[in-house]
C-alpha cells in the first residue's frame, strides 16, 4: 500500500521500485522479500530464519546474512515480534522510511531499537541498510 500512502512521508516510490533499487545496487547479492499484514506471519518468518541460522549444514540459497525489518506499526505495539527478533541470532537493521522520532507520540517508541543492531530512517533506508548489512556481515 506504500504508493498509496503520503509522499511527504514516505516518498513517491513504490516497494517494487525500492527494492529494484536495492538490487540494483549490490547485482552480487540474491535478496529475499516477504511482507506480511499479520503479525503472527512475520514472526513466523523471522523464526523460520532464526532455524535455519542455527541448523548446520543446509544450502546456500537456504542462508541468511541478516534481516532489514520495516515492521510498520507493529514497531511500537508488538512485544511478540521483539521477542522473534531479540531471538534471532542474524544482525535485523530496523528501518522507517518516515522520521518515527517527528510522528506522533505513540509513533515516537519502538519496541525494536534495542534487538537490532541499529536504526535507518529516511527515503534511502532500505538501500543504506542493505550496504550496512553486507558491509557488518562480511
Amino acid at each position: 500500500m506504500l504508493q498509496y500512502r503520503d509522499p511527504a512521508q514516505y516518498g513517491s516510490r513504490s516497494m517494487e521500485q525500492i527494492l529494484l533499487g536495492v538490487q540494483h545496487a549490490h547485482p552480487e547479492v540474491r535478496f529475499n522479500y516477504y511482507q506480511s499484514n499479520h503479525e503472527g506471519d512475520l514472526i513466523d518468518k523471522i523464526q523460520e530464519i532464526t532455524r535455519l541460522s542455527l541448523t548446520t549444514g543446509g544450502e546456500e540459497e537456504d542462508r541468511y546474512a541478516g534481516i532489514i525489518l520495516n515492521a510498520g506499526g507493529y514497531t511500537h505495539t508488538s512485544v511478540a515480534l521483539r521477542d522473534a527478533v531479540e531471538l534471532c541470532p542474524l544482525p535485523v537493521v530496523e528501518v522507517h522510511l518516515s522520521d518515527i522520532s517527528r510522528r506522533e507520540p505513540f509513533r515516537r517508541v519502538s519496541l525494536l531499537t534495542d534487538v537490532t543492531i541499529t536504526q535507518i530512517i529516511g527515503l534511502n533506508c532500505y538501500e543504506e541498510a542493505a550496504a550496512y548489512l553486507l558491509h557488518h556481515a562480511s
